[in-house]
């Protein structure tokens, strides 16, 4: 999720080295998080439909390793969600991706400029990424101290939008959080339903992904897998725990928990056909080059709420994956599934505004699930949103 402080890592492009290789026996996913860990991240788990594992602590000061099996917050993978959603109705010819977005929610955006849905899903219509500094988090400590602050939704989007058009739409490409709140609003305008039903009914039931769910205003995070931490005060000061939140700011955007086997088997389910007809589908996988206006090239296409990497250069072989990332004060997650649907990761750091080592050795157990041969050291992917 992109975030409006300085500490955000822009593309980032380095080597990944795995200090320390895996022994013999010892899984090269798991050796990753091993020395991920050991560069400074409190916690890891990573789960494939082969394995699962941890390394680090659930909580920092108290006995236990993180678990596999507990929730947390996936923030911008809750973008392939609202795609679905929205794509979904597309399907049910309630939406169209041509529809112009100030037709059907008269008076949110200020712009005379239109702009579809097909772009907001995309990035591609220019709406401000997020809000200004001075409504949001204008320095490190205020994510501790503004954790319990409500945003409407269209609060979000009505702020964010004091901002110009990031540019003219469909020209350029700009990762925007407040794109996605306004397609949540779209959702909920179409089927009269709050956000958090229409997830219910729709995805989370279906499937039957019990640990998955829209939160609203609640901060607490039920079964955690983990703790997740952030350093905002100056050392000698311990991290900061920022497990209790209230995400409401990122409404359709990124305010979505849920647990690695849940993320997984959603995008099985999306990939092999079961929540989208294969036109809407077909229509998601259709991808633009993520060079964002102000960061350069992010490394990866995008698709309508779906990333695509090219890992051949780093495995050696061909290799190409679908999925979506998520960055949270305290979480960072990956939940990747090959294009040829035999490999699936999914992962969570517990530190997210790391420095740049501790971001290459975090991306290792990802890397290492979809290479035929394990990387020891690998171009860094640059994903960083």
């Amino acid at each position: 999720m992109r975030r409006s402080l300085s500490f955000v890592l822009s593309a980032i492009t380095g080597t990944v080295l795995f200090s320390g290789a895996a022994h013999a026996g010892t899984d090269s996913r798991q050796a990753a998080m091993d020395a991920a860990v050991a560069s400074g991240i409190p916690g890891m788990v990573a789960v494939a439909p082969d394995w699962r594992g941890s390394s680090g602590v659930r909580e920092i000061g108290r006995p236990g390793k993180p678990d596999p099996s507990g929730r947390f917050r996936v923030a911008s993978v809750s973008k392939s969600f609202t795609a679905t959603l929205v794509l979904q109705l597309v399907g049910e010819h309630r939406v169209s991706l041509d529809d112009v977005i100030q037709d059907r929610l008269p008076g949110l955006l200020p712009y005379a400029e239109p702009i579809t849905v097909r772009q907001l899903l995309q990035h591609t219509s220019g709406v401000p990424r997020d809000l200004l500094p001075e409504d949001s988090w204008g320095s490190l400590p205020e994510i501790d101290t503004e954790r319990f602050v409500h945003f409407d939704p269209d609060e979000q989007v009505r702020l964010s939008t004091k901002q110009p058009l990031q540019f003219k739409p469909g020209t350029a490409w700009s990762y925007s959080n407040t794109g996605y709140n306004v397609l949540g609003l779209l959702v909920e305008k179409v089927t009269h339903q709050p956000l958090a039903r229409v997830l219910a009914e729709r995805i989370t039931g279906p499937l039957r992904l019990r640990d998955t769910f829209h939160p609203g205003d609640f901060p607490f995070l039920p079964h955690a897998a983990a703790h997740g931490y952030e350093q905002l005060y100056p050392a000698p000061r311990e991290r900061t725990d920022v497990t209790t939140y209230n995400y409401s700011r990122y409404f359709s955007a990124g305010q979505i928990i849920s647990s690695a086997e849940d993320l997984n088997r959603f995008f099985r389910a999306l990939f092999d056909g079961k929540l989208l007809p294969p036109a809407q589908l077909a229509e998601m996988k259709k991808t633009v080059r993520a060079i964002d206006v102000r960061f350069g090239d992010m490394g990866f296409d995008y698709g309508l709420g779906l990333m695509k990497f090219d890992l051949s250069k780093v495995c050696g072989t061909p290799m190409i994956v679908w999925g979506h990332r998520g960055d949270l004060p305290g979480f960072n997650t990956l939940s990747f599934a090959a294009d040829s649907g035999a490999k699936q990761i999914s992962t969570l750091a517990t530190l997210d505004a790391a420095n740049k080592d501790q971001a290459a050795k975090r991306e290792l157990p990802f890397v290492n699930e979809f290479c035929a041969v394990p990387v020891a050291s690998a171009p860094l992917v640059p994903m960083s949103l």
